[in-house]
């Protein structure tokens, strides 16, 4: 989708991320959102993730806090890594990538200044969109027991602070509220509203209950809203294309893949600790199909006009 300004520097070219490729990434969002299709964003949970997904012909992506810890701290998603860490894993995820990631920016990581920094880290990066929430300090998964949310008028200011960090408008925010399962469905549509005045571009209610809190939630607002399909989770799981015929222009899976593949994993090395791992090439990738995945043929073009040009 993107083309890499490419220069000739000693041996080989170096392709390099330069401003525009920046700016055609947060952008393209807009156009994304509204196309007559739906737009599924699939849970990016390390950099070979994101390669896949975007060689599986998707747009975009999601990079959630519930896979990034997961897998790259192997901790809970609880509140216990800071923007640091959490800039680290998402700078080496979409490196890897040229279509646009949507970022969970948690809770922003303190009052307004600390709202701030966190947007101009991910605007810096080239990020396309960010959601920002509405939950307590020290925070859980949006389908999980035990959270709670700060006061609308808090979170209005916070939203307000992260629309003015911006110093590009095209970078999308989202506005996250958890209160549907602490307060119900009129507060978090009620919360939204004033979210949406206070400058967020869309909405993202975390965990409605039914169909019907579907539907009602997707007829609420006129900005564009995102859904998040999470297996086992508070949220009836119903096609793409429903959701987009609905009202939904976001149709999040952000942590199928992760959840795919810690499953996967568990039955390997089962199979490898008692000695019955049998080798069956619908289970597993040959090698020089994983060396494609991971741009082999780039390189070694690389290394070829190098050598040539000796």
């Amino acid at each position: 989708m993107y083309t890499n300004i490419v220069y000739l520097v000693n041996f080989g070219a170096i392709r390099i991320r330069v401003a525009s490729i920046l700016k055609a990434k947060r952008s393209i969002w807009r156009e994304l959102v509204n196309q007559d299709r739906p737009f599924v964003l699939p849970g990016a949970y390390d950099a070979l993730s994101a390669k896949l997904i975007e060689q599986q012909g998707f747009e975009g992506y999601v990079i959630g806090g519930f896979p990034l810890v997961g897998s790259r701290y192997g901790l809970p998603d609880i509140g216990l890594v800071g923007l640091g860490e959490m800039a680290a894993g998402m700078r080496d995820i979409m490196a890897a990538s040229n279509i646009p990631a949507l970022i969970d920016g948690d809770h922003g990581y303190g009052d307004v200044k600390n709202v701030a920094h966190t947007i101009h880290t991910y605007e810096a990066m080239g990020a396309g969109a960010i959601f920002i929430e509405d939950q307590v300090a020290p925070k859980r998964c949006g389908h999980a027991a035990g959270k709670d949310v700060v006061s609308c008028e808090e979170m209005v200011v916070k939203i307000r602070a992260a629309a003015e960090a911006r110093e590009n408008k095209d970078f999308f925010l989202i506005a996250r509220t958890d209160a549907r399962a602490i307060h119900g469905l009129d507060d978090a549509l009620s919360r939204s509203e004033k979210y949406i005045a206070a400058g967020a571009d869309g909405i993202f209610i975390e965990a409605p209950q039914s169909v019907d809190e579907l539907e009602t939630i997707a007829a609420a607002f006129d900005v564009p809203q995102m859904c998040n399909m999470l297996i086992g989770g508070q949220t009836p799981i119903i096609s793409n294309q429903e959701l987009h015929e609905m009202g939904f222009r976001m149709i999040v899976h952000g942590t199928t893949l992760i959840k795919r593949v810690a499953r996967a994993l568990e039955i390997t090395l089962a199979q490898l600790k008692n000695d019955c791992l049998i080798e069956n090439s619908d289970d597993f990738v040959t090698l020089e199909h994983f060396m494609n995945l991971t741009g082999l043929a780039d390189w070694q073009e690389i290394e070829r006009k190098s050598q040539t040009s000796e």
